[in-house]
């Protein structure tokens, strides 16, 4: 899609004439994303009727998404404006893996809130379905084109929506065009030709703000395909090759399996014959018609070739091994687990991986939550769908990657027996408890009880 897009539709000069920008995005970037789009939906160059995908690039996707929002939770509180911000952001914690999963496939993925009603809705636009214009010093989008086609009658409608922060707030600008091919961007028509765009003003200036209306998730990985380009990069960008390679093992695997079957040869007079003569085999798969030459031959011989299947998979394993390296994961996400060394110190250095790779995932995720919650207050305010107030915003993720929770609370249960840790410090960090309500629940306990910590 964004290979047509550029070439046909929205080329440099074809945006520059439409809307007066130029595009920040490089050859080079357009191929590399064209390509990871086609690796996460099982379509890389290299898959056709005999190789079939591991999906690999999706498992890693989901993998790195799942273990960054595992267990997350945000809060927004101190005001009526931050209650309604709660309750409007809880349709993105509740699609945070999924649309995450897609910015870590591709690189990126843009978070654009408008309003609907009464209700602030979010798009999730993928790192193929809009076009960067302009970045920060941070490396943050904050001029871009998005893209949005319908086709109506025998007509193909394509509304350009540009974003671009200025000095003092951001202007945004619709325009619409109309077609008879797909992949013309054709001649321009009121944006009221399409139903769904009628409402929207052509061109509109929001002051009073210092962010764009809409947020930009990256993958925290340097950007080794145009090392001066501030977007993203796939997280498996790093092993293309690999994963090809475990794709054509596989298929190495699966031949291996198939032509190694066992198979009966069997004269051909042990069968009956169909109209032209031909032999009737009771199962295709099983038996083979052969000549002897005479009746007095063998009538059959078995055949049972051995398997290689073992190399195979040991081969199989040691590419997974390089892909989870590459990746930023540990040894036993993909490959064997039962084949990985299991020595503390091994454990400890693969959990580091995972985590340093987790960490940084999550660091990007509540930059891009923080940047979209700004352009929903600002939409808020505008539409005047709360009363005015401040917000404050806690993160909250998952730690279980490198902690054992069970050795943790083990370990704080022996410090408080030994009066190093106090049982209010205990169930605050263990229960989750704040000062005031761990007291209070000490408390409760009867004096008459045996000391909870005694004797460990």
């Amino acid at each position: 899609w964004i290979r047509r897009l550029w070439d046909n539709m929205l080329g440099k000069q074809t945006v520059k004439q439409a809307i007066g920008v130029d595009v920040a995005i490089s050859e080079p970037m357009i191929s590399a994303l064209e390509l990871w789009s086609k690796m996460y939906h099982n379509q890389a160059p290299w898959i056709n009727k005999e190789i079939v995908s591991l999906n690999l690039p999706a498992a890693i996707a989901s993998e790195i998404a799942r273990l960054a929002t595992l267990e997350l939770e945000v809060k927004i509180e101190g005001s009526p404006r931050a209650d309604y911000l709660s309750e409007q952001f809880e349709k993105v914690l509740d699609r945070i893996r999924s649309v995450i999963e897609f910015g870590c496939a591709k690189g990126g993925l843009v978070f654009k809130p408008y309003v609907s009603g009464k209700n602030i809705i979010v798009d999730y636009i993928q790192a193929d379905q809009f076009l960067p214009v302009s970045f920060d010093t941070n490396g943050r989008v904050t001029s871009c084109v998005f893209v949005d086609q319908r086709k109506q009658g025998d007509y193909y409608y394509t509304r350009l929506e540009s974003h671009a922060l200025e000095e003092g707030g951001c202007t945004i600008k619709n325009i619409a065009y109309r077609s008879n091919l797909v992949d013309i961007l054709g001649s321009k028509v009121e944006l009221a030709a399409v139903p769904d765009w009628a409402d929207l003003e052509p061109e509109a200036f929001i002051s009073g703000i210092d962010k764009p209306l809409f947020s930009y998730f990256r993958y925290p990985t340097a950007n080794n395909i145009d090392a001066t380009s501030p977007l993203g990069v796939s997280c498996y960008a790093r092993a293309i090759d690999l994963i090809r390679q475990a794709d054509l093992q596989w298929f190495d695997l699966m031949w291996e399996f198939e032509s190694g079957e066992r198979a009966l040869y069997v004269d051909v007079l042990a069968f009956g014959k169909d109209s032209k003569g031909r032999p009737i085999l009771p199962q295709k798969r099983l038996y083979r018609a052969m000549e002897t030459g005479s009746a007095e031959g063998d009538l059959y011989h078995e055949w049972t070739p051995n398997l290689r299947e073992q190399n195979i998979i040991n081969g199989l394993n040691r590419i997974l091994k390089q892909i989870e390296f590459a990746c930023g994961l540990a040894y036993g996400t993909l490959s064997d687990p039962n084949q990985v060394e299991k020595t503390a110190t091994e454990i400890a250095s693969a959990r580091q991986r995972t985590y340093a790779t987790v960490v940084d995932t999550q660091k990007a995720v509540q930059n891009a939550l923080d940047d979209l919650l700004y352009a929903m207050d600002t939409w808020t305010t505008l539409a005047k769908l709360a009363p005015k107030g401040k917000y404050e915003v806690t993160y909250q993720f998952d730690d279980s990657i490198v902690v054992d929770k069970d050795a943790s609370f083990q370990q704080d249960l022996r410090l408080v027996a030994q009066g190093i840790m106090s049982p209010v410090e205990f169930r605050m960090r263990n229960l989750g408890e704040d000062e005031e309500t761990a007291k209070q629940k000490i408390a409760e306990i009867p004096s008459t009880s045996t000391d909870l910590f005694q004797g460990i």
